[in-house]
């Protein structure tokens, strides 16, 4: 079955930089898109960043307006890994962060909670 675990949260100061990490497992990683969200207490959920399926690595990326420039995400297949290296981080990204795979449907992990503050 497919699980998701992510991990490398924390507290961290405004400017700092964070690494994510989403373990996947139950289905052939390569072949899947995989994504990050994020939510923050009192608020929907939203997109952060995608990266396309890649056999050989990863693909291509996409960023919410918000993270852009900031935020990078990437894989390694070969450890069935999906990657999100915050830099420069800001109060206003406190949240729980989700990866994700969909997969006929949306599979998400635990999450995993990211805190910016002084």
């Amino acid at each position: 079955q497919v699980q998701l675990v992510e991990s490398g949260g924390g507290l961290v100061q405004p400017g700092g930089s964070l690494r994510l990490s989403c373990a996947a497992s139950g289905f052939t990683f390569s072949r899947y898109a995989m994504s990050w969200y994020r939510q923050a207490p009192g608020k929907q959920r939203e997109f952060v960043a995608a990266i396309t399926s890649g056999v050989a690595s990863g693909g291509m990326t996409n960023y919410a307006d918000s993270v852009e420039g900031r935020f990078t995400i990437s894989r390694d297949n070969a450890k069935n890994t999906v990657y999100l290296q915050m830099n420069s981080l800001k109060p206003e990204d406190t949240a729980v962060y989700y990866c994700k795979v969909y997969r006929g449907y949306d599979y998400w992990g635990q999450g995993t909670q990211v805190t910016v503050s002084s």
